[in-house]
Order: structure tokens, then C-alpha cells, then sequence
């Protein structure tokens, strides 16, 4: 019990000691560079239903890795399938139905074209004085009704057709509902929350699955309005976690706030807290981050370093080292 007591305090005080030396260090940097308090952050993905339903299955669990179109999880589709089939049959009776109207159209088309020819015959007839005003008009009447025929079987062709696109359109949504009944991952990245399981009924855009991108890490930290404008997009810096002081990881700084804002809640003291800053982005190579990616974790506190002058020399206790 005593030796587990002196193991303890022994690595208390080295931490302390870690804590100091860093804090020298920090304390010391060299003109031409700023640092700021910040925390490891990723893209965040939420994987989630786009209609109301049922979990079917859910294929990945917290921590496994996934890649880009790998199926995560399946919503139960029952419900689907019979108004897809349903849909199908509308458009086969709406294909059916515009076939009857365009033979009806045809149909008043030529009975149309007859009644003009005989009121043409019953014109000349009647300038010979071989028929009576009497049958003219009723020629005339008669091609005034085939005209209108016409044309009504004209517009119930039109409004059969239309509802043949709207019956279609109808069968797409539905199979385009029934893709997205398969969730799959965007991107590749790592599971971090499951956050629902078979059998739970979710509303629209309820969530399955967190996945995080675990080649797009970066820290946020918030620099003060003198400083903020003297970093350029671009620039050179360097991350230090409070978990790995040993270690110098490589950065370049990705986003700089276009607008100044008061230091979030997190930072530790009120008068810290009351001062304006500008909130940075320093993130990581993708590619330093894909070959130590088992290893890559968010949420770990740290310390970002900016080089705010490029002709300035990186301090010692800065320069990169990477684990093995």
C-alpha cells in the first residue's frame, strides 16, 4: 500500500513538474508569436432518418471505423413497398386512361374534319340554291359542336397525360424514400455516438449515428483583437496537449473570425471571460492525421501556437516531434 502511495505521489509531482516547465516555456515565448487555449475539435457527421420509421438495424457500433458509403443502418421499409406498388399501379391505370383520351381525341378530331367538309359541300350547295338556309345553319351548328368536342378531348388528353407525370413523379419519391431508408457514411470516419437502436420509432431527421472525421481535426482557440489581426491564413503553427507535452504537432491556420466576440464560458476566469477576441482555427495536416489515425482523439485540452512573423525561428521547445 505504501509503495502504491509513493508511485502515486511520485507521478503527481512529475506531472506538476511537466505543468511548470511548460508554463516557463510558455511564458518565455519569443516575439513574433502568440498562443491561445483550445481544445481538439473534428467535423462532426450526424447520421439520421430523413422520414418518420422504425429502426430495422443498425450495423456499426461506438468506435468502428467506417468508410465513405459503407451501410451504417437500415430503417424499416415495409410501409414504402406497398405505396411504391401502390404508385406503380396509378401509373399503369393513368398510362391506361391517357390512352383512351388520345383515341377520343382522335375520334372528335376526324369528326370534326367532317363536319367542316360537309358545311364546305352545304356552302356551295346553298350559293347554287341546292339546299335551304335552314340546312346550312344546321352545318354550321354542327361544326361549332365538333370543334368544341374536340377540344374538350384535346384538354382531357392534356390533364390524363399530366397525370401520368404526376403519377411518376409520385413512384420516384417514393424509391428515392426508400435509398435513403439506407444510411450510409459520407465520409470515411469513426463512429462516436449510437444513439439509437432496432426497434425505436424516430421522427423525420432523427438521429442514428455521430460519425467524426478523424482526418479533419483542427483546435479553436481565441486570441485578443491586438493580436488576431496579425495572423494570417495560412501561417504556420504548432498544437501542445496537455496529454502529450512530449510531443509538437505541425498545424496551419485555417479560419480567422471576421468578427471579434467575448471569450466563451470555458475560459477559466471572468476578466478573461470580459475581453474581446477573435476566434482561430489551427488545423492539422489530413495527411499526418491518416497515418496516425488509431491515435487521433477530440476533446483533449492543449495549447496552440501561431507564428505571426514567418521570419521568425521557431523556440526549441517548439520544434515538431511526432510519435513513432
Amino acid at each position: 500500500m505504501r509503495k502504491r502511495w509513493i508511485v502515486a505521489a511520485a507521478l503527481v509531482v512529475a506531472i506538476a513538474a511537466g505543468a511548470v516547465w511548460w508554463g516557463s516555456q510558455r511564458s518565455s515565448l519569443p516575439a513574433g508569436f502568440a498562443s491561445g487555449n483550445g481544445r481538439i475539435e473534428a467535423t462532426e457527421i450526424d447520421i439520421a432518418a430523413k422520414i418518420q420509421g422504425r429502426i430495422a438495424e443498425v450495423l456499426v457500433d461506438e468506435g468502428d471505423t467506417v468508410e465513405a458509403g459503407q451501410i451504417l443502418a437500415r430503417m424499416d421499409t415495409k410501409v414504402l413497398e406497398a405505396q411504391l406498388r401502390e404508385a406503380e399501379a396509378e401509373v399503369k391505370k393513368a398510362e391506361q386512361a391517357s390512352a383512351a383520351a388520345a383515341a377520343l381525341m382522335e375520334q372528335r378530331a376526324a369528326e370534326c374534319d367532317l363536319a367542316e367538309t360537309e358545311l364546305k359541300r352545304s356552302e356551295k350547295l346553298f350559293r347554287e340554291g341546292g339546299i335551304s338556309r335552314e340546312r346550312l345553319d344546321q352545318d354550321r351548328t354542327r361544326v361549332e359542336s365538333a370543334r368544341a368536342a374536340c377540344a374538350q378531348a384535346r384538354a382531357q388528353f392534356e390533364r390524363e397525360k399530366a397525370g401520368i407525370n404526376g403519377a411518376i413523379a409520385q413512384v420516384e419519391r417514393l424509391k428515392a424514400d426508400l435509398e435513403d431508408s439506407i444510411l450510409t457514411a459520407p465520409r470515411r470516419g469513426r463512429v462516436l455516438y449510437r444513439l439509437a437502436e432496432p426497434g425505436e420509432v424516430l421522427p423525420a431527421g432523427g438521429k442514428v449515428l455521430t460519425i467524426v472525421d478523424v482526418t479533419d481535426v483542427y483546435m479553436t482557440f481565441f486570441l485578443p483583437e491586438t493580436v488576431a489581426g496579425k495572423v494570417a491564413i495560412g501561417a504556420e503553427a504548432r498544437i501542445v496537449l496537455d496529454a502529450a507535452p512530449d510531443l509538437v504537432i505541425p498545424a496551419s491556420i485555417s479560419f480567422v473570425s471576421p468578427r471579434a466576440q467575448f471569450t466563451p464560458k470555458e475560459v477559466e476566469t471572468r476578466t478573461e471571460r470580459e475581453k474581446l477576441v477573435f476566434r482561430i482555427k489551427a488545423q492539422i495536416d489530413p495527411e499526418l492525421l491518416k497515418k496516425h489515425e488509431p491515435k487521433v482523439k477530440t476533446g483533449i485540452p492543449g495549447v496552440a501556437y501561431v507564428r505571426l512573423d514567418p521570419r521568425a525561428e521557431w523556440p526549441e521547445h517548439l520544434h515538431v516531434r511526432l510519435p513513432q
